[in-house]
């Protein structure tokens, strides 16, 4: 399960959605996760659905690479499905002993289920067709007008990218960590939930260490390439909009509108049948 999450790992390509200017993959990416929380309906989800669809058929990124990234919150989703289901009040459909599955609690699970799935696998096409250097520019070119009021855009900017650079390599330490100790002896299969904690802190310790290690490793070479913040420091690179950009633009802002659309036209039907 280690090397199932997928959040923070670049998968290389030269489609139409990995040259995307990168400022503009994070303000999509920012919309889609505003339009996953205005949607009231499944036909909404079904918008975002086939935007998502079309996006990563576009960027030719293996489907089965991508929803391995939802094994690693999968007891997160069943979770907050269940959640939803036996704690939501409404019209009775089955009862399990004191358990009760309202219509309306399985709606709202199966709503909070595809929301879930929905920001992963977007949050995911962020990072899966952005390298990382390319996202440091665009998190820093968006936190510019920031400077104004004293915010460090691109010490903000490089510490984010190497914290989402950083996930695949202590997850792949930790997988090494853990065939290690499975070597050993270790077992980290069997027994119930607090025993396999228990079992986890051998784990813990050295990768902590290696953590640190890792940090000083990349402080060190930074400072022997004399880094020293982004003041006075130009770029090789410019970022710029071309035309690709304004189309990826405009296809955005019609699918916010579809997304706006379908929500109003539920509301509109709500209040008809109020007035009624």
């Amino acid at each position: 399960m280690i090397r199932d999450i997928t959040i923070g790992q670049y998968y290389p390509g030269e489609t139409w959605v990995h040259k995307l200017d990168p400022r503009l993959k994070i303000i999509i990416t920012l919309v889609f996760i505003i339009s996953l929380f205005l949607v009231r309906d499944f036909i909404g989800y079904a918008v975002a659905a086939a935007a998502l669809a079309i996006t990563i058929a576009i960027s030719r990124v293996p489907l089965p690479f991508i929803l391995r990234g939802l094994k690693a919150i999968f007891i997160i989703i069943i979770f907050t499905f269940a959640l939803n289901m036996f704690m939501t009040g409404g019209t009775a459909l089955v009862r399990v002993g004191f358990l009760t599955i309202t219509r309306e609690g399985l709606y709202n699970a199966v709503f909070m289920g595809l929301r879930l799935v929905f920001l992963i696998i977007g949050s995911s096409m962020l990072t899966l067709t952005t390298k990382p250097i390319k996202l440091t520019d665009g998190i820093e070119s968006l936190l510019n007008p920031l400077r104004a009021v004293g915010v460090p855009a691109h010490e903000l900017a490089m510490m984010m990218t190497i914290a989402l650079r950083f996930i695949p390599t202590l997850l792949e330490e930790t997988d090494k960590i853990m065939k290690a100790q499975v070597a050993r002896g270790a077992d980290f299969e069997s027994g119930n939930i607090i025993r396999r904690a228990k079992n986890m802190i051998p784990i813990l310790i050295p990768l902590f260490i290696s953590a640190f290690r890792i940090a000083q490793d990349l402080a060190m070479a930074m400072e022997a390439r004399c880094y020293r913040g982004g003041e006075g420091r130009t770029k090789l690179h410019e970022l710029k909009f071309k035309e690709r950009d304004v189309a990826a633009s405009l296809l955005t802002v019609l699918f916010l509108a579809l997304i706006l659309l379908e929500r109003e036209f539920w509301a509109i039907l709500e209040m008809l049948a109020i007035s009624r």
